[in-house]
């Protein structure tokens, strides 16, 4: 069986229609005149979908909409409207509905929409059955990935986070290392402690002993007062460097002498101070590199190099990327109140092929634009980037020479949905995902271009 479907609507021929046509397809379907019969069913068991209508006797549709959410906020409900109650359909959605069908349904649009609400629970279920057991096995819900690269980061995370030995984390820019870093401090005895992450590029050569062991007033232009620096605020937490290859060498060897004595001195000062910290430091050089020209000292690569986590770049782990792309999607539709409901068929396969040169850090700022930007309920290709259209869909974007005379996009849309209508046979179910779109999307497409089936009139809605 595809998934189980409860029908619920108070008029028997609507009921024996849906009944018929969703056992025919697949699916295992239970069928109730009412809402309070469906409320019966639900006390007795789970139901992938709920197919309801918005108007009965008793209580309504709106009324089993708000009493399921209520007590379970993830079921996945489809409104049935009959024309004319659309503002009540999208009210509807607002209150938790995944989406509205509007009466007298079409075929193609029901199955079309139910197979988009399998395909978000399934996303749904992948990401929490993800997130469970990197709860179960890798301890750090923090950091998505199941990848074998990945858990081997997991494993090393958990096997160091108690102990009190330095770190060096090797990654790509926008890999996760201050993530890794945060999760291997709260995994630690110094979890209740501060956590402070210094980027070393960011700091100007001038600045950064300051900023990190502190100054005495009037040890330079501008000190006007004592102040504590990172190293004494941090005692008995943890100090991440990041970017540690852009330290000078000069700064490296007061780290060093840091890390070797366990105490620091201000800027202007002569009093040494104990400090108790945990360094954990990251780069996306390659150090040993960087000592053979002379830009880093080894015994400092020696002493920050006890513990290495080599954190995989995006385009090594490519399995992990919808399951991020999918939480990222949770997490901006949540923060801009969007009820958006996931990614297309089409935009998977457009992030998947693509090479991802600025890792998790561009796939969240994608995923980010997509989810404020798109005008349909699922991210489709038209959302994405110029830049992964090109590289993902090379025969597309790649591959088209412009003609000389230039082209009209209108006519070029025109004929791309006529191309796929017909390789569809004039169905439009079957044409949408050709295109990327959803139903109703293609549907508007159609309309606005007036584009019919040759022979026959009005064919807009196949």
């Amino acid at each position: 069986m595809k998934g189980s479907i409860l029908v619920v609507d108070d008029e028997k021929g609507q009921r024996e229609i849906l009944v018929t046509i969703l056992k025919k397809e697949g699916y295992a379907i239970s069928a109730v005149p009412g809402a309070r019969e469906a409320i019966g069913l639900l006390d007795r068991g789970e139901f992938d979908i709920i197919l309801t209508d918005l108007k009965m006797q008793g209580m309504s549709g709106m009324e089993l909409l708000e009493r399921i959410v209520e007590d379970n906020p993830h079921q996945c409900i489809i409104i049935m409207t009959a024309h004319g109650t659309i503002d009540s359909a999208v009210e509807a959605m607002k209150k938790g509905a995944f989406d509205y069908l509007e009466k007298p349904l079409e075929r193609d649009d029901l199955l079309m929409t139910l197979q988009r609400a399998f395909d978000h629970l399934a996303l749904i279920r992948e990401n929490r059955m993800l997130q469970k057991k990197l709860d179960e096995t890798a301890g750090i819900p923090s950091i998505i990935g199941s990848h074998p690269k990945m858990k081997e980061v997991f494993r090393v995370v958990n096997k160091i986070a108690a102990t009190a030995s330095t770190v060096l984390i090797y990654g790509e820019s926008g890999t996760g290392k201050e993530l890794v870093a945060r999760a291997i401090h709260e995994g630690s005895p110094r979890k209740d402690n501060p956590f402070f992450a210094i980027n070393c590029a960011a700091i100007p050569e001038t600045l950064i002993e300051s900023e990190l062991f502190g100054h005495e007033k009037g040890s330079f232009t501008g000190a006007n007062n004592r102040e504590m620096g990172i190293f004494e605020a941090a005692d008995s937490g943890t100090v991440f460097l990041d970017e540690i290859g852009e330290m000078n060498i000069a700064m490296q060897a007061k780290l060093l002498r840091a890390l070797q004595e366990k105490e620091i001195r201000r800027v202007g000062g002569k009093t040494s101070i104990p400090v108790d910290v945990r360094i954990i430091s990251a780069t996306n050089k390659d150090l040993e590199q960087e000592i053979r020209k002379g830009n880093f000292r080894e015994d400092l690569f020696y002493r920050l190099n006890v513990i290495r986590i080599n954190l995989p770049s995006l385009r090594e782990r490519g399995s992990d990327i919808i399951p991020l792309a999918a939480f990222f999607v949770a997490k901006y539709s949540a923060s801009a109140a969007i009820s958006l409901k996931g990614i297309s068929k089409p935009a998977m396969k457009l992030l998947m092929d693509y090479s991802w040169p600025g890792n998790v850090r561009q796939l969240e700022s994608v995923i980010e634009r997509c989810v404020l930007m798109t005008e349909s309920d699922y991210i489709l290709p038209e959302d994405l980037p110029a830049e992964i259209l090109r590289e993902g869909s090379p025969g597309v974007g790649m591959a088209f020479e412009l003609p000389p005379d230039g082209i009209s996009i209108e006519d070029l849309e025109r004929d791309l949905i006529v191309k796929a209508m017909e390789r569809a046979g004039w169905v439009i179910g079957k044409a949408a995902p050709l295109l990327g779109m959803t139903y109703k999307t293609l549907q508007y497409r159609l309309e606005k271009f007036g584009i019919e089936k040759p022979g026959r009139k009005s064919a807009t809605r196949s």
